[in-house]
């Protein structure tokens, strides 16, 4: 009998105890969101709140940037999932406690107007330690973390002892077993250590982030985005490109008939010289006055002021024989009378 009351009441209590438990609070807000990010309620839309325990997801090309109540700033990059694990408020504008579990992905976190101690993240190849700082991290597949300095300091512990990262740009890369390189400066094969080119996209500029978070620099790393290693400058141009194209070859230009020149003696009858003319009523005679400087248009010496006489003077002579054999003719006829 009071067994059974025992177990009535203890359930009405709890019953109790749920109903009073206050819901999640929240602990800050979307601020940007592209592609696809999820929380525990369902996609996550700019201005949306986020809560403590929610654990946030981005897709494979999904990028949410969130303030925190106190101006903390978290960037989540393409494929990760983080859960926001502790958040106690010491007032408005400052945190007692704020814990993130990062399983994997790529993340760049700004602190805000808490103490250092109050922040704390924890990957599966140790715990990030916040001094006052700016810094990207990635966490792998197979739980490989990186963590490049950005701003102030930060420390990295895990099992193989500890990490300080202090001038910008140092990075450490760090494996669930313990293994754990020196802090030094970041450099291009990074990417390749950790066997993901994606990693790091903030830096790389693979992913672009907007306000404060995107006015960090990216560490010479620019150049490690696949895209851009892979592009060559085209050389100088030397001169105007129209004058190194080819003329189109669509229309071939036409050659326009060449006409060939006719030699001399080819030209029709109407088109000689007058001294190329045949005269038939002159007699074949040799030239009698070569070497007195007069030429023929063929370059041959000759005499052309004595051309136009001679004839005249032919005529004249036979005129004067015929006269001459007429008169005696006359003279016969008359004496024969």
């Amino acid at each position: 009998m009071w067994g059974r009351r025992s177990f009535f009441h203890a359930l009405f209590i709890a019953f109790c105890s749920a109903q009073a438990a206050p819901a999640a609070e929240p602990v800050g807000q979307a601020v940007l969101i592209k592609t696809e990010v999820t929380g525990q309620a369902g996609p996550i839309e700019v201005n949306a709140s986020v809560h403590r325990d929610e654990r946030i997801r981005t897709s494979q090309s999904g990028l949410g940037q969130f303030l925190f109540r106190d101006g903390t700033k978290l960037a989540v990059g393409w494929g990760s999932s983080v859960v926001i694990d502790k958040f106690v408020f010491d007032d408005t504008q400052s945190v007692r406690k704020l814990t993130i579990k990062a399983a994997k992905g790529t993340f760049r976190w700004v602190s805000g107007n808490s103490k250092s101690s109050a922040y704390q993240i924890l990957t599966p190849a140790g715990t990030i330690g916040v001094r006052g700082t700016a810094f990207d991290f990635y966490v792998g597949a197979d739980g490989t973390t990186a963590v490049v300095l950005l701003n102030g300091a930060a420390s990295f512990c895990g099992p193989g002892g500890c990490r300080q990262l202090q001038q910008r740009c140092d990075c450490v890369v760090a494996k669930p077993n313990g293994d754990m390189t020196a802090a030094g400066r970041v450099d291009r094969n990074i990417l390749d250590r950790l066997g993901n080119q994606r990693a790091l996209p903030f830096l790389s500029g693979n992913q672009r982030l907007s306000g404060g978070l995107g006015m960090l620099g990216g560490c010479n790393m620019a150049s490690v985005v696949p895209e851009r290693r892979d592009r060559t400058r085209p050389p100088p141009a030397v001169a105007p490109a129209p004058q190194r194209q080819d003329p189109p070859q669509a229309e071939p230009q036409k050659e326009q008939p060449n006409k060939p020149d006719k030699p001399h003696h080819d030209r029709p009858y109407h088109d000689r010289p007058h001294h190329d003319k045949p005269h038939h009523d002159k007699p074949d005679r040799p030239d009698k006055h070569e070497g007195h400087g007069s030429h023929d248009d063929d370059g041959k010496p000759g005499n052309h002021g004595l051309d136009h006489r001679e004839p005249q003077r032919h005529h004249d002579g036979d005129r004067d024989h015929k006269n001459d054999r007429n008169h005696d003719r006359s003279r016969n006829f008359n004496r024969g009378r």
